[in-house]
């Protein structure tokens, strides 16, 4: 057969990937990829043969192991447009969120930026920066429930203010940051760019090289479709070599892929960000990631996000004809989530899930996250559940 990736069209074959990569969304209708996404068929069987060949008899060699931790860190690369030794390897966000907290150069009185509403991994390793005299800031949100970005340029003109740390996309609105805006203000004020990007990439193209960040952070198990357990850090290359992680993975030592002579402790750091990953990491995790991200390169991060926006236009339609109230931005400033107020839609979420609409409740928003397969009809359907919600 054909590779899926050599029959896309300029957007891509939505039927065939659903086919051949979802085929149980012919009987449900799943749009919780801000919580966990599913994984691709392409990423079940490679992580189904990787373990038969460790059930029988450890078939995989050393060689075969550490090709896996490669070749994660080459597709994050690309996945951001980074460099390979700028990409760390971790098992979720917060081991990266924690890390620069840890690793930044704070003096006593620096203070961090953080938004109110942001997903606590991204607040509770700033706040506990007491013990080295550093203190975290939350900045109230507008009135629209939104990160107040001008209150954040506003704060960063003052020399205490060190970090900015926010999500990419706010996990219960869909609020997508301007991090080009924040990029320039923290730049000209000196003040390192924290992200958190676990609810943006996958269904929206990011590229670090056009918009420069200082460390950014992404667990696998939402929009990437990868398995729990997989993700990366970046960090920018020029501040690899000042940053040294509080913790001491044995293999973050130039010269210790060489099992056969590991007794040397006179070794130096890895001078990319290898130096900050704890081993062993979960290798079947890390080769489903590959597969994964493999896909959402073939579909293009740019025609997913245009198919996102393209699909959801039903239920955005449906609000407004109804009057129920989108938390999720109107203006330009959102992503792929739809989020309406639950207070506007009683019993919402429960017609949907009784109809086997698979989505979330977050923060008093009723969160729908469709993805790269799922279609319009769906969405259509969905709004029609919601209606027929309303009038009973």
């Amino acid at each position: 057969m054909t590779p899926l990736s050599a029959r896309l069209s300029t957007r891509y074959d939505l039927a065939a990937l659903r086919q051949e990569e979802f085929p149980w969304a012919e009987s449900r209708i799943f749009l919780n990829h801000a919580s966990t996404g599913p994984l691709p068929e392409r990423t079940r069987r490679a992580i189904d043969a990787f373990n038969a060949d460790r059930a029988d008899g450890m078939r995989i060699s050393d060689e075969r192991l550490q090709g896996v931790l490669r070749e994660a860190r080459e597709v994050a690369a690309r996945l951001i447009n980074a460099e390979v030794g700028e990409i760390a390897l971790a098992t979720n966000t917060s081991f990266g969120i924690n890390l620069a907290a840890r690793m930044l150069p704070l003096e006593p009185g620096s203070i961090v930026l953080v938004s109110e509403g942001e997903f606590p991994a991204n607040v509770f390793p700033w706040r506990r920066l007491a013990d080295r005299g550093a203190s975290a800031e939350l900045l109230p949100l507008t009135a629209e429930g939104w990160p107040d970005e001008n209150a954040m340029i506003e704060r960063m003109a003052d020399p205490r203010v060190r970090v900015l740390a926010i999500s990419h996309v706010q996990f219960h609105t869909g609020y997508r940051a301007d991090l080009d805006r924040l990029g320039r203000a923290a730049r000209a004020t000196g003040t390192w760019l924290v992200v958190d990007a676990i609810q943006a990439l996958g269904h929206l193209p990011f590229d670090v090289k056009e918009t420069p960040v200082d460390i950014l952070a992404c667990g696998g198990q939402k929009w990437l479709l990868s398995p729990w357990g997989s993700g990366f850090m970046y960090v920018r290359k020029e501040l690899v070599p000042r940053l040294a992680s509080p913790f001491a993975g044995w293999m973050a030592f130039d010269g210790t892929s060489d099992f056969t002579t590991l007794l040397n402790y006179d070794l130096e750091l890895h001078r990319d960000a290898r130096r900050f990953e704890l081993v062993t990491l979960p290798f079947q995790d890390f080769l489903g990631m590959n597969r994964s991200l493999d896909l959402l390169d073939e579909l293009g991060p740019a025609n997913i996000e245009a198919h996102v926006a393209g699909i959801g236009e039903p239920v955005r339609a449906w609000a407004e004809r109804r009057g129920v109230r989108m938390i999720s931005p109107t203006n330009g400033a959102g992503s792929g989530m739809l989020c309406l107020a639950a207070e506007d839609v009683p019993g919402g979420f429960e017609a949907l899930r009784d109809a086997g609409v698979v989505c979330s409740v977050r923060e008093g928003a009723l969160r729908l996250a469709p993805h790269c397969y799922n279609t319009i009809d769906e969405l259509n359907r969905v709004a029609e559940i919601l209606e027929s919600a309303c009038k009973a």
